[in-house]
């Protein structure tokens, strides 16, 4: 979603908001812009449709430079992209602010302020907030308090940067239902959406919590709560390099994600199991104790978290015996709920600020269950502040919007949480000694899969004029599927599609022909002879097959099944694995189709609004 980069310091913020503004790219966006308050005290702005490339070679023409600015990259929410709906928004050239989020009562204030005589000049929501912002700065009051009045004129989500022409010595910042951190320097200090867009200048950051309102200055940062009243807030050290960010050897940051996964594996299994064991207090301190009480699981998680969700509820039910419900966020937040007693409340995301997820968390928070955890790759997140219990995943930077690693290391976690879980109810020691020896396992047989990756290449070929796509999977390999159509949609705008593969009797059988490519997920277990079945199906009308299998399966092979033959890997990690040769197929095809891999049209890294 938008982006947020702002800062103040002794010297010309502009190329420092430059860099966070490509930085903040991989967020998804639509045009981008700068406002500066330059040395002679003016308020100046250059914005531009488009990347961030087009937005640096105006300010190049223009010179534009100051020691205090604010910095945004725009996804469209009200008003379409276009240079006049590009932030940061001005008002009479005296207070200029950018916004990520949604004013939900907009119209309202919109409104009011056409009465008092303001002029919009674009179409966002965002607009009313310069304009509320300058209409109290006419009483004469200080720019933190105008920023505190208006925001409590403000229902919706939004995180704030505001600068102010007759406050030229500070920049004042607001985090409500938008993730915001604050760049801690010498002499200097940054506001960003995450940390990733202010590695260059600092590794300190303040995460500021729900309703906080910070005013920053070269000499330092001051703090209030919702409450209007002065707080300290920790400083951490991140612990993330710049030069993680940096493509390096690599293409697009989907490629290099997808082969960061060995390393992200063995990130993520680091001081979690030991002498054949999974060491429950990863969880926290209280976990144990508590997994013991367990009988219920609820998961709750949106898009590609979701899809690790589902595979998990076969590992849970099939290792641990209790029942296990996963739900898309959106969905959950907006029903009537029946908790069972001694339920555990998990949520699963990359960012660990999904809006739709963090407002289901908040929600269980008020209906009595057992507890609450989150698996997420953000230590700072809300997901992580806000739930009982947690495990990060420890995948590193994900800049590509299609999640890769952060989705294999979801699933090892997942497996890990029902271990930890199961071995309170019908798994033995034995069985657990030998799911941790698959777990050791994982790093070494991606680094196998990842070998395999000009075979699927060359596989891709036959993707590039098609225009559907089928993917089918059986048990916990049908979630993996669901997956695979993902990627392969969102990246190369091939509608796909995923179904069990004993689904294909009931309506999507209608579909196969010459032009519809199936691609299935076949391991070698126990339901490959039904999952044959629904192949041979698929052959006999004519269709296309690619056949990801295991070395063990056997298919009459003729010019229209094309296989690749994967390592040999155990039954329960297998869905973690599989999902590499997917990644790779739907890379590799959109490389051929020439999108934009790693920021896809119309869709944003990290979904922090409804």
């Amino acid at each position: 979603m938008c982006g947020i980069v702002g800062g103040i310091a002794q010297r010309n913020v502009t190329p420092l908001l430059l860099e966070g503004l490509k930085r903040l790219e991989y967020r998804g966006y639509d045009s981008a812009g700068i406002a500066i308050l330059t040395e002679e005290g003016e308020l100046q702005r250059e914005r531009s449709k488009g990347k961030v490339v087009k937005l640096e070679e105006a300010i190049r023409h223009s010179g534009l430079k100051g020691n205090l600015g604010i910095g945004h990259t725009r996804w469209a929410t009200h008003g379409k992209p276009a240079t006049r709906n590009a932030h940061p928004h001005i008002c009479r050239d005296a207070v200029a602010v950018v916004h990520n989020g949604i004013i939900e009562n907009h119209e309202a204030l919109h409104r009011e302020q056409l009465k008092a005589g303001h002029k919009f000049t674009s179409d966002t929501d965002t607009e009313v907030i310069v304009h509320a912002l300058y209409d109290e700065l006419q009483t004469g009051i200080n720019l933190l308090t105008a920023v505190q009045n208006t925001a409590a004129k403000l229902t919706g989500a939004y995180a704030l940067g505001v600068i102010h022409k007759g406050s030229p010595g500070e920049l004042v910042a607001v985090r409500s239902g938008s993730p915001l951190v604050i760049g801690i320097g010498i002499g200097e200090h940054f506001i960003a959406s995450d940390v990733f867009a202010l590695l260059p200048v600092t590794s300190r950051f303040i995460f500021l919590e729900e309703g906080d309102v910070a005013r920053l200055s070269c000499d330092g940062v001051e703090i209030y709560d919702a409450n209007g009243i002065a707080v300290e807030r920790r400083i951490k050290e991140s612990t993330v390099a710049a030069e993680r960010t940096h493509l390096g050897e690599y293409r697009h940051y989907m490629q290099k994600e997808i082969f960061e996964q060995p390393s992200a594996a063995i990130d993520t299994l680091e001081g979690r199991i030991t002498t054949g064991r999974v060491i429950a207090g990863s969880f926290g301190m209280a976990a144990p104790e508590l997994f013991s009480k367990v009988r219920r699981v609820q998961i709750v998680a949106c898009g590609t978290s979701f899809h690790a969700g589902l595979v998990a509820r076969y590992w849970m039910e099939q290792l641990a015996g209790i029942p296990c419900q996963v739900e898309i966020a959106s969905e959950f937040r907006y029903r009537e709920l029946v908790v069972e007693d001694d339920t555990l409340f998990v949520t699963l995301s990359q960012s660990g600020e999904t809006a739709d997820t963090l407002a289901a968390l908040r929600k269980a928070g008020e209906l009595g269950y057992l507890s609450t955890l989150t698996i997420c790759n953000v230590s700072e997140s809300s997901l992580v502040r806000e739930s009982k219990l947690s495990l990060l995943t420890h995948a590193g930077p994900e800049i590509g919007v299609a999640s890769t690693k952060a989705f294999t290391t979801q699933l090892i976690a997942l497996l890990l949480l029902v271990v930890a879980i199961a071995r309170h109810h019908k798994m033995s020691l034995e069985d657990e000694k030998q799911i941790v020896a698959q777990l050791r396992n994982i790093p070494a047989v991606m680094e196998q899969l990842l070998g395999l990756d000009q075979q699927i290449a060359l596989l891709a070929e036959h993707f590039i004029d098609k225009h559907h796509a089928l993917f089918l999977g059986r048990g916990s390999h049908y979630p993996i599927a669901m997956e695979g159509a993902l990627k392969l949609k969102e990246i190369s705008y091939i509608h796909a599609e995923a179904y069990p593969a004993g689904e294909l009797k009931h309506g999507p059988l209608a579909l196969i022909d010459e032009d519809m490519p199936v691609v299935a997920v076949a391991p070698g277990n126990e339901l490959f002879e039904k999952l044959k079945s629904n192949l041979e199906e698929v052959r006999a009308r004519g269709g296309e097959l690619f056949l990801f299998a295991g070395p063990g399966v056997s298919i009459a092979e003729s010019g229209r099944i094309h296989r690749i033959t994967l390592p040999e890997t155990d039954a329960l990690t297998a869905p973690i694995l599989y999902t590499l040769p997917l990644q790779m197929l739907s890379y590799h095809v959109a490389v051929l189709k020439g999108t934009d891999v790693d920021q896809p049209r119309n869709l944003a890294k990290s979904v922090t609004v409804e």
